[in-house]
């Protein structure tokens, strides 16, 4: 799923006639991808209007989600859990609350984890100063749903997963997932 702005088509590029992809993408039709070219490579093409609000964009995501993976049943998920889609990014033009992409994480999850799918979350775009904790919070709750698992070593203060996080950190982004 992707819901960035103008840049961020190049892993479409990369992949658009590898049979071995398969990319749902999910992004405001207004700004994204801006590119024809690229945008053949999407073979679920998920697209948003400005200012979509949580009910609908996580509608949509179960909706796209389960639809993808009934369609295609892939060995790992690339999910690039982006927060450019956070009400008052600059770039994104949607409106999603915090806790809309908290719930979008955990939809994506839970559909892989049915069906015994690893999967593989990056992060990128997002350009407001919370989306770092907001990320953190999604983490944390996948974690306790039991999604994903935490195995760094304890620290004071510290439950192992926050130790691990502490030492992986990365970035915050637009949200696009690759099957």
């Amino acid at each position: 799923m992707k819901s960035d702005g103008t840049a961020g088509n190049g892993h479409e590029c990369d992949f658009l006639d590898d049979r071995r992809v398969f990319i749902m993408d999910m992004y405001n039709r207004y700004i994204y991808p801006g590119d024809e070219y690229a945008k053949r490579a999407i073979k679920r093409k998920v697209e948003l209007d400005w200012g979509t609000e949580d009910s609908e964009y996580l509608q949509k995501v179960e909706l796209h989600m389960e639809g993808t993976l009934n369609e295609v049943l892939p060995d790992i998920i690339i999910y690039n859990a982006g927060t450019d889609i956070l009400d008052g990014d600059p770039l994104g033009g949607l409106s999603i609350s915090p806790q809309g992409i908290i719930k979008r994480d955990e939809l994506v999850f839970r559909a892989a984890k049915r069906r015994g799918i690893p999967v593989l979350m990056m992060t990128s775009g997002g350009y407001q100063k919370k989306t770092a904790h907001i990320i953190a919070d999604s983490i944390l709750n996948l974690h306790r749903q039991g999604l994903i698992e935490g195995n760094a070593a304890e620290g004071e203060g510290s439950t192992p997963l926050t130790t691990h996080m502490t030492s992986t950190s990365g970035s915050a982004g637009s949200t696009s997932t690759a099957v």
